[in-house]
């Protein structure tokens, strides 16, 4: 019997419904700031419990959301200490920075369509830019 092929259906509230999904990559997270450097286990959990509340929320509830709670703010790439990748080419002029945690340390990267690139994770205040 011929294997068939299940035909998915990509219907305007299927593609709007994706486009609102917050997915997170990790693939340019700059491992030589802060976070490597913590030894604060409750940091990380603290994380990982707001990537989840991001990823419940989608980018219509961020984007209303005050910058101090789950919404995100723009910062000039000037204002960065460490160097960033070279993925974050000359012409990107600023980056998106969510809270990391309740507390102000933050992490930072560019949203890319329905994904967020982070490149930086700030465990120990003020690592990543002078706040």
């Amino acid at each position: 019997m011929p294997k068939r092929k299940l035909k998915v259906e990509k219907t305007e509230e299927y593609i709007a419904k994706r486009t609102q999904e917050v997915l997170f990559s990790f693939k340019h997270l700059q491992t030589s700031v802060s976070y490597k450097n913590t030894k604060d286990s409750k940091f990380f959990v603290d994380f990982l419990e707001r990537l989840k509340k991001l990823s419940e929320l989608g980018w219509e509830e961020i984007r209303k959301s005050q910058r101090h709670s789950f919404g995100m703010e723009k910062i000039p790439v000037k204002s960065i200490r460490p160097q960033c990748p070279a993925f974050i080419t000359p012409d990107v002029k600023e980056l998106e920075v969510f809270r990391a945690t309740g507390s102000n340390k933050v992490f930072v990267g560019i949203q890319q369509e329905n994904i967020f690139h982070v490149i930086f994770i700030e465990a120990n205040f003020g690592d990543v830019y002078t706040h």
